[in-house]
């Protein structure tokens, strides 16, 4: 392919090729890494935009395990110009290095922008603050590896670098980083600890919302009681599967809605005593292996000022 007829390459990044995608052709490991299609791939390896081991490879070669890989990216297209850097009240850095960024999402805010959603969002917030995230994946969720659902507090981590959202994925992939949430729920469940282990689907009648169904994903949930109050009580939450509404879902399907959650049954007297408008559900801890260090690392998340306020409120 000529100079004049290559497609134009602005940035370029280096990435070691996992144990997962070794031996597949390099189209493949393109598309799976960086989340492009297949044929923009292809693009980029046709016009001698991909090395190995500083070798220009095509589209077919297939390639071991902890070989090099230097990617030529066409510049990633912006969602819009004003979604793309919008400053976030109440986003809050925990950490930061080259490989990633932890923060504390606030209220109201998704993690990435998606049909439909106008709010703020973490990864606006984060280029507002600076934080340049890793390209792969889709172009609107670029450097993501998980979310948190837009009414939902705490700890969530995004990938700065190629090599970290590698591992990264891989580690949420493998259930090896632990989420451990905190969930203010109504009535004192029986037993104080235990499992929920029912399928989830989309809800047959509620469009937005989901429920226990057969023929759902398998969805396991785990939890402990560290407080019971007079009509509710303080669970840690952690989460075998990640179903969308999981936590949600799962304490509502028992008879235990999280406080607030008006959508899951919770009692909406209750919330309005406890001055909720949302559910009572925190991100509080987030622990993982670092994927450039291999340090286990753990990042807590305050309560919010409306989750804070609603727990002074039932110990009162």
């Amino acid at each position: 392919m000529s100079q004049q007829s290559a497609q134009p390459l602005s940035q370029r990044r280096s990435v070691p090729l996992p144990d997962g995608l070794a031996g597949s052709r390099v189209d493949q490991v393109l598309a799976r890494l960086f989340g492009l299609s297949r044929s923009a791939a292809a693009k980029i390896i046709d016009s001698g935009g991909v090395s190995a081991d500083g070798v220009v490879v095509d589209k077919a070669a297939r390639l071991p395990a902890g070989t090099w890989l230097d990617v030529a990216l066409p510049q990633a297209q912006p969602i819009s110009d004003v979604a793309t850097r919008a400053a976030v009240p109440g986003l809050e850095v925990l950490f930061s290095d080259e490989h990633l960024v932890v923060v504390s999402k606030p209220v109201g805010v998704a993690a990435h922008p998606s049909p439909g959603w106008t709010g703020p969002t973490v990864t606006a917030g984060l280029a507002a603050l600076g934080h340049q995230l890793a390209l792969s994946g889709p172009a609107e969720r670029q450097g993501i590896v998980h979310r948190l659902d837009v009414g939902t507090t705490g700890a969530m981590v995004a990938a700065k670098s190629e090599l970290a959202y590698t591992g990264l994925k891989r580690a949420f992939a493998e259930r090896t980083v632990d989420k451990r949430y905190h969930a203010l729920v109504q009535g004192h469940p029986d037993p104080s600890s235990g499992s929920i282990d029912a399928p989830i689907g989309r809800h047959p009648r509620r469009d937005g919302l989901f429920a226990v169904v057969a023929g759902g994903k398998p969805s396991i949930t785990h939890y402990a009681t560290v407080e019971a109050f007079r009509a509710v009580s303080l669970l840690d939450v952690g989460l075998e599967t990640g179903r969308t509404h999981q936590i949600r879902v799962h304490m509502a399907a028992i008879a235990h809605p999280c406080a607030g959650d008006i959508s899951y049954g919770a009692d909406p007297t209750l919330a309005a005593r406890l001055g909720l408008s949302r559910q009572w559900l925190h991100a509080a801890r987030l622990s993982f292996t670092h994927p450039a260090t291999g340090e286990r690392v753990s990042f807590t998340a305050e309560y919010p000022a409306d989750l804070a306020h609603a727990l002074k409120i039932v110990t009162e």
